[in-house]
């Protein structure tokens, strides 16, 4: 993960907003009082996402059985 002190993203903010976007890789910055990291909207919206899938109650179980079904196995018509 690249690291930044804040001044230097200061400086480069519109520059770092668009390599998180476009490496979807995370932009560490320190700062003396704290330090964050920045990622891109989309990124933050798939681990907003996860998070609420994982909180359903056998949704990661139902998600892995799907993965593992061959498309052979799988019904033509969805009853929904």
């Amino acid at each position: 993960m690249k690291t930044l002190t804040a001044t230097q993203a200061r400086k480069d903010i519109y520059k770092l907003l668009d390599e998180a976007s476009d490496t979807h890789e995370p932009i560490q910055i320190t700062g003396k009082r704290s330090n964050a990291v920045l990622i891109s909207e989309d990124d933050w919206r798939s681990i907003q996402e996860t998070l609420y899938l994982s909180s359903i109650p056998g949704m990661q179980e139902s998600i892995v059985e799907g993965m593992n079904t061959p498309l052979e196995e799988t019904e033509d018509d969805l009853d929904w």
